[in-house]
């Protein structure tokens, strides 16, 4: 009979959207002691889920997403039902979950510290990201959810720092040092380079923080409960059918005053990596634009946040897929964007 699973160590790590959580947990991942397995529990804002895809497979590390909603209201019955069947799966001895860009952390950590995971996790640590130069954009000082995830943070890395200024870092932490509770830490961690050690040493002195709710989570749990036909459903992510060749499949969906845009390609439509960086480089500049895409220089992952773009070879080779978020009022049009994309496309090969 398998050993009890009991007080499997959990960290939160928290920031708003584009502040550099996925890069940070492969940081965190590369650290990982020899022989340990760790687990990570992904959530997006967008429906299609493309941080996932981010993530080789591993024999000591699993990685499971939760696309289309919030962890701490519109999925936190569905969370609850997926973390179950990950841990007794996998049995990890480690697990990180990252809740979305706009994911409150209040009912997450309920959930985490409720009966249901009662002396079988342990929420030791919740690090929040931020990137200094948001906090030029009085929008977002001023948004709850993004100072609700720094208040409620254990501590707070400070990423992008390269793209920030010497004044832009000084404003940042005596931002930071104003905010009640006081922080355990404040360090900064260029390329999401955060020590593990700074996660794990003193685990059980962490106290747990009072969980500040929203009132736009709230409505957004009380709309959720509401739905309970879903409960007991257990999202596998990518399970959904392949959408033909040369015709995508969108999503679209909006909270919280952020709209979604998403598409999923057959693997055999392959793009001209050319035309499509004209495409989604002609994005506006706010919005925050990631995918996988299938081209024919290679598997690539496009990864733009506040402006700065990255592209990369992937793994991924189950379809291509791109996620467009942003504030509603400043979504593209679906149509026109997708008549682009479409333009940038080769002619449809066999998937390799």
């Amino acid at each position: 009979m398998p050993t009890p699973m009991a007080n499997i160590p959990v960290h939160l790590i928290t920031g708003f959207l584009g502040s550099g959580k996925s890069t940070l947990i492969h940081r965190l991942i590369d650290q990982k002691p020899a022989g340990e397995r760790w687990a990570v529990l992904v959530n997006e804002f967008g429906q299609v889920g493309i941080d996932q895809a981010m993530f080789e497979s591993r024999d000591d590390l699993v990685v499971k997403g939760l696309p289309g909603g919030c962890l701490c209201c519109q999925l936190a019955f569905v969370m609850q039902a997926t973390l179950v069947n990950l841990l007794h799966r996998y049995r990890p001895e480690r697990l990180i979950i990252e809740p979305s860009g706009l994911g409150h952390p209040a009912g997450l950590l309920e959930v985490l510290r409720g009966e249901a995971f009662a002396d079988v996790l342990d929420v030791r640590s919740v690090v929040a990201l931020l990137d200094p130069r948001r906090l030029d954009d009085p929008r977002s000082r001023d948004h709850e959810t993004f100072r609700d995830q720094l208040a409620m943070a254990d501590g707070v890395a400070l990423t992008m720092t390269d793209l920030a200024t010497p004044a832009q870092l000084a404003a940042a932490r005596e931002w930071l040092e104003r905010l009640w509770p006081p922080k355990g830490w404040i360090l900064e961690a260029p390329g999401g380079e955060l020590p593990l050690a700074r996660l794990t040493a003193g685990e059980q002195e962490v106290s747990p923080r009072a969980a500040v709710d929203s009132e736009a989570h709230r409505h957004l749990r009380q709309a959720a409960e509401d739905a309970r036909g879903l409960q007991g459903v257990v999202l596998e992510e990518f399970a959904e059918a392949l959408p033909e060749p040369g015709r995508p499949q969108r999503e679209a969906g909006s909270a919280l005053g952020h709209g979604t845009l998403g598409w999923r390609w057959h693997p055999g439509d392959v793009f001209d990596l050319d035309r499509l960086g004209e495409c989604l480089g002609g994005l506006p500049g706010p919005l925050r634009v990631k995918g996988v895409f299938h081209t024919e220089a290679g598997w690539k992952l496009y990864n733009r946040a506040e402006g700065a773009v990255s592209l990369t070879d992937s793994a991924w080779r189950r379809d291509s897929r791109l996620e467009v978020i942003g504030e509603a009022e400043s979504l593209p049009d679906a149509e026109a964007l997708e008549a682009l994309l479409q333009r940038s496309l080769t002619a449809p090969t066999e998937n390799r």
